[in-house]
């Protein structure tokens, strides 16, 4: 019999069932825990469970490999559920951020093209507002009371579904914030997925079989899945927060015995401002990974004067999802806090290069320069855009990072900027472009222009300068709040507008963002 000439695309049962393998290795042990219904499953729960859904998904409503499911909700076990059933069947999961709105979900689920829908009660109605494709099958409402999913989805009689898979194979859709008004769906193979996970396990300070994690990135987000599964994998703990308050926080990290959480900077500031704060047992807690946008010193601080060891970390969906960590634990505190702005460096398997933007040719150290990288985990591209994908494969395997970067002597790196126009507000990703295409259709508004500006909260913030279509009767910003508000997700939102005559060009006719910035910063 011939040897397989590439194992990543030969078919293997274990590929993508998560939840049998590790039932079968610790059935017993306490997996998950949902802190808002109170459920606490052990492995071999949370198994039987994905088998029922499984068996749903393929006997009544006659999904198989490559079909598509969709899921708008917060952090709850049934996203569990159905990631596992999934990967037992070769479905691919699209979660969907229920931050966005109408226009923009419609827009995703036009091109996942999802044979089902599983929403949570608290928005059916968005859910019903949204206009679904012809190859919806189904939609399914998850609650914490009677509803479809616990009485016809969970009372499925369980049978063997699984199928065998490559590592090739698609995992999951996830869609990202990206330079331009139309989001990307990024297609994340479980080769990706495996190989992230064997990062995180040898990054880690201690063995992450003693994991005991609190999982504060949602679940829509690369970053939710990118912090659960190598627990899982490693037959962990983790504890689901459906939304972060800071108070309900601090009672978990306590009453179970939390050692490791990760988080975005604006959730740090809520905890250490709490009134809680100062009296909340926290000694369980060994080590926090920040991540989706830089963290500043001053947030860390309260932390580490309790002798808790905060450091930044770094990835990108189509590369990652995990790529750079500071390994804090391997530090003396006042190494940590001296190079705390750093996100220290590559995990193992992951190569990076800092190059020069026009050329592509590696800098110097010390020299800016934009970040490239590779490795086994990079993403397989962009949903149906092959001409955004060509752009974020430069050359040999390197991911395009759009993040600018340097590195020291000593090695440590530091993100210093973007080389495009995107920045990011609370952990997530904001185009200007698309807030600029929503602002012009308003009618009022002739010309509009937006960027990030400095936000002691959420790090940065989008700012609008508008030039008004008529200047003697320029629309109220309440009455363009009111227009954005009704099209954008709320982090997209500006909290400000400013009127001008006109914006600043380039010498080509262009919009001068850079111009622009320096007005505000």
């Amino acid at each position: 019999m011939a040897r397989p000439e590439n194992y990543d695309k030969l078919p293997m049962y274990w590929v993508g069932d998560f939840a049998g393998r590790r039932a079968k290795l610790a059935p017993r042990r306490t997996a998950v825990f949902d802190a808002t219904s109170g459920i606490r499953l052990r492995y071999a729960d949370v198994d039987d469970r994905a088998r029922r859904v499984a068996t749903y998904l393929a006997d009544e409503l006659g999904l198989k490999k490559g079909d598509r499911v969709c899921f708008l909700s917060q952090n709850r076990v049934e996203a569990i559920d159905l990631f596992m059933a999934a990967g037992k069947l070769g479905v691919i999961l699209a979660p969907l951020s229920f931050r966005l709105k109408k226009r923009e979900l419609d827009d995703l689920l036009g091109r996942i093209e999802p044979q089902a829908l599983f929403y949570e009660d608290a928005f059916a109605e968005l859910a019903d507002s949204l206009d679904m494709p012809d190859s919806v099958r189904a939609r399914v409402e998850l609650a914490d009371g009677p509803c479809g999913y616990r009485d016809q989805v969970l009372a499925t009689p369980a049978r063997d579904v699984n199928v065998p898979l490559a590592l090739d194979d698609t995992a999951l859709y996830i869609h990202t914030g990206g330079t331009t008004a139309t989001p990307k769906v990024c297609i994340i193979s479980h080769r990706q997925m495996v190989w992230n996970s064997v990062e995180i396990m040898l990054g880690a300070a201690d063995s992450l079989t003693d994991r005991r994690e609190l999982l504060t990135f949602p679940l829509f987000h690369v970053g939710g899945w990118n912090t659960f599964l190598p627990v899982f994998h490693s037959g962990g703990y983790a504890v689901l927060m459906r939304k972060f308050e800071p108070e309900a926080a601090l009672g978990i990290i306590e009453s179970e015995g939390i050692n490791h959480m990760g988080a975005v900077e604006p959730m740090l500031k809520f905890m250490a401002e709490h009134p809680s704060f100062a009296t909340a047992d926290l000694s369980s807690l060994r080590g926090i990974m920040t991540g989706g946008a830089p963290c500043a010193a001053a947030t860390m601080e309260p932390f580490w004067q309790r002798g808790i060891p905060v450091a930044q970390s770094y990835g990108l969906t189509e590369a990652g999802p995990s790529n750079f960590v500071h390994a804090a634990w391997d530090s003396s505190m006042d190494e940590l806090k001296a190079h705390s702005d750093s996100i220290g460096t590559s995990f193992f398997h992951c190569d990076y290069q800092i190059v020069d933007q026009d050329t592509l040719e590696p800098v110097s150290r010390g020299r800016e320069g934009v970040l490239l990288m590779r490795s086994p985990h990079n993403f397989d591209g962009y949903l149906g855009q092959p001409e955004r994908t060509a752009q974020a494969f430069v050359k040999d395997g390197w991911i395009y990072s759009g993040d600018l970067a340097r590195e020291t002597e000593e090695g440590y790196v530091y993100i210093v900027g973007r080389a495009d126009n995107m920045f990011v507000s609370g952990g997530e990703n904001v185009s200007p472009e698309e807030i600029e295409n929503v602002l012009v259709a308003h009618d009022g508004v002739r010309q509009a222009a937006v960027i990030g500006v400095k936000d002691e909260t959420w790090g940065q913030a989008p700012v609008a300068v508008v030039v008004p279509a008529d200047p003697g009767a320029p629309p109220t910003e309440t009455e363009l709040g009111r227009h954005c508000k009704a099209q954008l997700a709320g982090f997209k939102i500006p909290k400000r507008f400013d009127f001008t005559d006109a914006l600043p060009l380039t010498g080509a006719g262009k919009l001068d963002r850079s111009a622009l910035k320096k007005r505000y910063t």
